[in-house]
């Protein structure tokens, strides 16, 4: 959509800075010295394989010897790719006082017109009063009304959630001007109310609202229960007829596209007779004989929808969960689509890191996700800006079509960037009709969706994967972490919930690996450059830290109870080597994670994370992945049934939820056995011995020592539970067998 010419601003009015990390040089600096360690430690490792080539060499020196070249082979990998993340990292500020000055006023139609696309599936497994709350705290930004849509993509095609909108549209007629005129921050109705709960006294008009909400709740909970809309629930011939569209052969994964206008910003005002901003459902037609692209294809269909029905020139993109937590955020991304001092190519889109609610003190399960959501992003984004995460995101719709210096056409004319919607309103029949016909389950057929135009296919991860090709495409990106956070989401409160929900990701970050596109050849001979390509390798990569993680969780551990020594004593000059790499890495890591406010607690638990997800889910997607890739459908996934007020009350307290029998969680357990096991023979063959700690296996005994203390859950787990979230009898014996077959095999087959 065109706009008149932004002046540009001076530096007086500037929109945003941008300064480096204090802790660079220092990372600059490392990087040699620890370079050199590295390629140490794989010299002595090709220097002794060498030596075990003669026929006459032992074959279980050779494996052991073998096992470790590779695992450190892969540590030094995703360690080099780590590095591109600390070369240049920065932390920006925006000033979004300043906008109005370079955008000539408050409501001045210089600020782009926003289109927000809000994705549920599912009314039982996504409820949909959480989808309510997410669009009505986006429906009540702090930005022009008349230039704001919010599109729901309903994948479920579900009546139910239909009637939670059709609810949430009618109290959004009170609750926007309510937030405008009192200056609420907590725009989210649960969050404002919870918050408003503790005000003593409370405003009847708080109360009245509140009440209204709670009735707004009450029935579309009952709805969700019931299965069905009923009649008394239906106000007059227009919602008849809506609801009347659903039949018996209505079902999630066949049926046609429904669109319905919920609030059209050209006919409908609020309470104070002010404009509201256009609310739209949206459910694409789908059949069981097209393929629908899951997430990446439904958000392929609200872009052609929002095209053929506003158009607006940003995007933004959210989880059905991830409701807007400050109203001030749209500006605050204008910062940088309005700086006329900036090209469009380097802003195609405006990632904001993803924040939660409700995690617990420590973050045992490491929801916050640090590394990936921040730390990582910052790196990036000294590049050529952060990678796409899902939600939280602002995109310039421009960048859906094509490189910056080559823009790719769609088929239709009324699809494209810079088409301008007439001014009719969004529910005239000439848009219905194309909006519905560009929502079709074959309108893809012979078409770029999804190859060059709109979110890419071909992997589970289709966030990821969209950022990496605009970036290969030559698009830069914006990472914004303002203190306080724009989004909040809920995290897992279950352990079994957040290896699935991992799992999924390892298997769409190895579909981007070994595809045509790949990181590692694609991406570093692209327009992102080297740098950029290979730090992709960080995550496209990510299930391979399960290689290092099961070498260094089993081997060191089976050959202490074998009494088999693989690695120097401390009496030998390489022995040094070791403390320096597993010091140098762990205390980096920590600096890196502190520094943008994490505490030493969670640190501690998002390094304990990463040991288990390298021998749960990143093991097991590996797994899922290939035999996929060879034909064999596969999965390991499982619903945990542990009460939900259990198990909220357990997380609260810091205490690991094992209450269901997973394949996932065998391997981390035999490992922790395992390591159990070698460390107290270590320890009691060293006690009756004696000798001293010269030729003592003392790597091997730290190794032990560390998967123990790291192992402490899963030790209560085991034998020191009687709640409903301990490891399932059945886990715990299948993980004994386990470990002593894991010992028999390693004792006759190994280290004979």
């Amino acid at each position: 959509m065109d706009h008149p010419t932004i002046r540009r601003s001076s530096s007086s009015s500037a929109l945003h800075t941008a300064e480096p990390w204090p802790i660079t040089p220092f990372n600059r600096l490392f990087a040699p010295i620890y370079l050199l360690a590295v390629l140490a430690l794989l010299y002595r490792h090709v220097t002794n394989l060498l030596l075990l080539l003669p026929a006459t060499s032992s074959p279980s020196s050779f494996i052991t010897t073998l096992a470790l070249l590779i695992a450190d082979v892969v540590l030094a990998f995703m360690w080099a790719t780590t590095q591109v993340f600390r070369m240049n990292p920065i932390r920006r500020r925006e000033m979004v006082e300043n906008l109005n000055d370079v955008v000539g006023g408050e409501r001045s139609e210089l600020l782009p017109g926003l289109d927000v696309f809000i994705c549920t599936a599912d009314p039982h497994k996504e409820p949909p009063m959480g989808v309510v709350n997410t669009a009505l705290s986006v429906l009540a930004y702090d930005y022009p009304r008349d230039r704001l849509a919010v599109y729901v993509s309903d994948d479920g095609g579900s009546a139910l959630t239909l009637f939670a909108f059709v609810e949430a549209a009618k109290f959004a007629r009170r609750w926007l001007p309510f937030c405008e005129r009192n200056g609420v921050v907590e725009r989210n109705p649960v969050a404002y109310f919870e918050l408003a709960s503790g005000a003593h006294p409370v405003s009847g008009e708080v109360e009245e609202l509140k009440n209204m909400y709670e009735s707004m709740k009450h029935k579309v909970e009952h709805v969700v229960e019931t299965g069905k809309v009923d009649d008394q629930y239906i106000d007059g011939p227009k919602e008849q007829e809506a609801f009347g569209k659903w039949t018996h052969h209505f079902t999630k994964q066949n049926h046609p596209t429904f669109i319905q206008i919920l609030l059209d910003s050209n006919r409908d005002k609020d309470v104070d007779g002010h404009v509201l901003p256009n609310l739209i459902y949206v459910s694409r037609e789908k059949s069981t004989t097209s393929p629908h692209h899951f997430k990446a294809g439904a958000l392929n269909v609200l872009l052609r929808v929002s095209a053929a029905m506003t158009n607006q020139p940003i995007v933004l993109t959210l989880d059905c969960d991830m409701y807007s937590n400050d109203p001030g955020t749209a500006r605050r991304a204008m910062c940088y689509f309005c700086d006329p001092n900036l090209g469009p190519e380097s802003s195609a889109y405006l990632q904001f890191p993803q924040k939660y609610r409700g995690i617990n003190k420590n973050d045992i399960y490491a929801g916050e996700y640090q590394r990936l959501f921040q730390i990582q992003a910052m790196g990036f984004d000294g590049l050529r800006g952060p990678n796409h995460v899902g939600t939280g995101c602002f995109f310039r719709r421009r960048a859906f079509f094509g490189p910056p210096s080559s823009p790719v056409k769609p088929e239709l004319a009324e699809l494209g960037h810079d088409h301008v919607v007439k001014g009719e309103s969004i529910g005239s029949d000439s848009l219905l009709e194309l909006a519905h016909k560009v929502a079709g389950c074959n309108y893809e057929n012979q078409t770029d969706w999804g190859s060059k135009i709109g979110y890419r296919y071909g992997s589970l991860v289709e966030d990821y994967y969209t950022g990496y090709r605009l970036h290969c495409e030559g698009w830069k990106s914006v990472f914004c972490c303002p203190k306080r956070a724009a989004f909040m989401g809920d995290a897992p409160i279950s352990l079994v919930d957040m290896l699935n929900q991992q799992k999924r990701w390892d298997i769409g970050l190895l579909e981007v690996a070994f595809s045509k596109f790949s990181t590692l050849t694609y991406g570093v001979k692209s327009s992102a450059g080297f740098l950029m390509g290979f730090g992709y390798c960080q995550f496209a990569f990510w299930p391979s830290w399960s290689i290092p993680l099961m070498v260094y969780s089993f081997l060191p551990q089976l050959a202490l109870l074998n009494q088999v020594h693989i690695f120097p004593k401390a009496t030998e000059a390489w022995f040094w080597l070791y403390p320096f790499l597993f010091l140098g890495a762990y205390v980096q890591d920590m600096l890196d994670f502190t520094i943008v406010g994490g505490t030493l607690q969670r640190w501690w638990s998002d390094q304990r994370i990463w040991l288990l997800r390298g021998l749960t889910c990143h093991l097991f997607g590996s797994i899922e992945y290939f035999l996929k890739f060879l034909g064999i459908a596969a999965t390991f996934n499982v619903t945990s049934k542990v009460i939900d007020e259990e198990q909220s009350k357990r997380y609260d307290q810091g205490i690991f939820e094992f209450g269901v029998h997973s394949p996932m969680f065998v391997p981390p357990t035999v490992a922790a056995l395992i390591s159990l096991l070698a460390l107290v023979q270590g320890l009691a063959v060293l006690a009756i011995r004696g000798g001293g700690l010269a030729d003592a296996p003392l790597l091997q005994l730290l190794v032990a020592g560390f998967g123990v203390v790291n192992g402490w859950p899963i030790y209560e787990a085991v034998a020191l539970r009687s709640d409903n979230g301990r490891m399932p009898v059945k886990t715990v014996v299948v993980s004994v067998a386990l470990a002593w077959a894991c010992y028999v095999a390693a004792s006759n087959f190994v280290f004979k």
